[in-house]
């Protein structure tokens, strides 16, 4: 059809544009670039990952195992002291060594939010590589394991280690105090923490409502406009320059050390214990939540169908994402 001032539509639909650039400067400037200054630009996007992550987190297998579970993450955080000074030699700034190590605690909200504050310039490349951890945990890790603990090992069941029940009051004191405590030793990653103890407060005070928005409405939009901006964000040049390619190993570096760290820890564990502790749960530590945990559990149940570890595995986990926070906060201190 032939429509007025010479342009051609169907039947029925009258062409808004017909130069694709016009598109494309709708769907980027006009839809896209609010969204990226009003949510990436200042880390708030990451505040509405962690809010859905706090709703999903359950800070009881924590506080039934404290000393146990920090030690396993903190040992689970190695590939980003390691990483660290290691991107600085190879020519990396402070700052984007600082961003790039943050992908040892398998973290992505601490990613983008160190990337966004640090490294602006490589926010798209880091975190891009960042969010691979997922198929590192899930394909690579349990290579790495087996070929690490014998099976005899991987089979200790630990379903005896209850600890002590752990109340809603309790967990919501624990969130008010610890989520004060960090804020105030770290001020410059307040938010990240205020937003994922909001969601453990709201969690443990059965709003059924606000639990749904966050774990759902919150978490799935912000991980569906951080997926949809880095597609558009992320061209060919970005990902084929040098540089990407140090950060991919870097990243990849980061993850496997991180992932020793909580197996040496975990065999120190089980070696102090006699034996009792099964020394893969050291893996969950590294706070890809809850994906590293039920890797372990997985694992544990191939070697022994009875073996029970996940409530241990799980109080890593979340340890892990508290201490992947306070080391991102720190670098954010130091370096901003």
């Amino acid at each position: 059809m032939f429509l007025e001032a010479g342009k051609i539509g169907t039947l029925f639909v009258d062409p808004l544009m017909s130069d694709p650039t016009d598109l494309v400067n709708i769907l980027q400037i006009d839809w896209l670039q609010p969204i990226y200054t009003l949510t990436f630009s200042n880390g708030l996007i990451a505040c509405f990952v962690f809010m859905g992550i706090g709703v999903l987190l359950d800070v009881g297998y924590v506080m039934a195992r404290p000393f146990q579970s920090i030690f396993i993450a903190l040992f689970a955080e190695l590939g980003t002291f390691v990483v660290f000074p290691l991107a600085v030699s190879l020519g990396l700034t402070e700052r984007e060594a600082a961003a790039v190590s943050t992908i040892g605690g398998a973290d992505g909200p601490m990613v983008l939010f160190t990337s966004l504050v640090l490294a602006k310039h490589l926010f798209v490349s880091i975190t891009v590589v960042g969010y691979l951890y997922l198929g590192l945990t899930y394909g690579g890790y349990p290579y790495l394991i087996k070929w690490l603990v014998p099976k005899h090992i991987r089979g200790i069941d630990m379903s005896k280690d209850t600890g002590p029940n752990i109340t809603r009051s309790q967990k919501l004191v624990f969130a008010v105090v610890a989520c004060t405590l960090l804020c105030l030793l770290f001020p410059v990653a307040a938010p990240l923490f205020f937003s994922l103890f909001v969601g453990v407060a709201v969690r443990e005070s059965g709003l059924e409502s606000f639990t749904k928005l966050l774990g759902e409405t919150f978490l799935y939009g912000a991980t569906f406009f951080l997926g949809l901006t880095l597609g558009v964000l992320c061209e060919a040049n970005t990902l084929l320059e040098p540089t990407v390619l140090k950060l991919l190993l870097l990243g990849m570096l980061a993850l496997l050390i991180s992932a020793l760290g909580g197996i040496l820890g975990g065999y120190i564990l089980y070696f102090v214990t006699g034996g009792k502790f099964n020394p893969i749960v050291g893996v969950a530590g590294v706070s890809c939540v809850p994906t590293t945990a039920k890797v372990v559990q997985k694992i544990a149940t191939e070697a022994n169908p009875g073996a029970i570890i996940l409530p241990q595995a799980l109080g890593a986990n979340v340890s892990g994402v508290i201490t992947s926070a306070i080391i991102a906060g720190t670098f954010v201190a130091m370096l901003r």
